[in-house]
């Protein structure tokens, strides 16, 4: 049953949430990277066992990747549809929309940034505590924004640019009650310190250099093992733009892994490229 804050279409579970972003790999995370990475490049419906086949070279079992098809069905994602014995799945309109613009974002990730004006974007919204619902929506939307927060019902951005997106989140997760400002910071906080409160960059540092070691060195053998590495990739990557609010160089750590980080992604998908495809089509895609 929804609260009286959340409508049904609100309580839709959506694969881009925080938790699903930040949690560790699973079954339905792999599924979403096959279905983004594999599947919408494709336009076509895929047979379930080829789905089963590729999660397989991930080391997922085949009762999990049909546990996954099934759930993100359930998401609203998939649609099924029999033909004689077998079964075929194609990605729903939302799937495809959702996926589309996931993966504009996940790609577009680390690529070059603009210097920075030493603006800011400055939101301050707070909704209330029994409207959990609502502000788990806020604090996602906002989060996936780019923005970060730095005391209670306040959310900064040095991203000026992004003022029509966080209109529009607020427009439909925000209290009527919202302010939003841009301009220069004149508290009693460095521009580096603010950051620093507003963005947990030392565990984002961390996660950088694990997806680093992970990746940089990494030499498949063969097609098969490179359309599983471009998964396992593609699967670690696209939490980053989440998690990275793409901060100017001004307010990094120098020098910046997430920079070391972003040339392995790019360079080795980019390499892995063909193998992957040449696999893709040997499954029947």
């Amino acid at each position: 049953m929804s609260t009286a804050d959340e409508s049904p279409a609100d309580a839709r579970p959506d694969p881009f949430s925080r938790r699903r972003e930040v949690a560790a790999t699973s079954a339905r995370s792999l599924l979403v990277t096959v279905l983004g990475e594999v599947v919408l490049p494709a336009g076509e419906p895929v047979w379930t066992q080829t789905v089963v086949d590729v999660l397989g070279l991930v080391g997922v079992e085949e009762k999990s990747a049909r546990q996954a098809l099934a759930r993100t069905a359930a998401d609203g994602m998939l649609v099924s549809e029999r033909v004689g014995r077998r079964v075929r799945w194609d990605l729903t309109p939302w799937g495809r929309d959702l996926l589309t613009v996931g993966a504009a974002r996940i790609y577009a990730h680390g690529r070059a940034r603009a210097a920075w004006d030493g603006h800011w974007l400055v939101v301050v919204a707070s909704v209330p505590e029994q409207q959990r619902a609502r502000r788990h929506r806020l604090r996602t939307r906002l989060a996936w924004a780019g923005l970060g927060s730095p005391a209670a019902g306040m959310w900064v951005s040095p991203d000026t640019g992004r003022l029509d997106e966080v209109r529009e989140v607020l427009a439909e997760n925000g209290p009527a009650d919202a302010h939003v400002v841009t301009g220069e910071y004149h508290g009693g906080l460095t521009a580096t310190e603010l950051a620093a409160r507003a963005w947990d960059l030392g565990d984002l540092e961390a996660r950088y250099e694990e997806f680093v070691a992970a990746f940089a060195d990494l030499e498949p053998g063969d097609d098969a093992a490179t359309l599983a590495a471009q998964i396992r990739l593609v699967d670690a990557w696209r939490r980053f733009p989440f998690l990275d609010p793409g901060l100017p160089d001004a307010l990094l750590p120098s020098p910046w892994v997430g920079h070391r980080a972003a040339e392995v992604f790019h360079g080795r998908h980019t390499a892995w490229t063909e193998a992957t495809r040449r696999a893709v089509a040997g499954l029947g895609l």
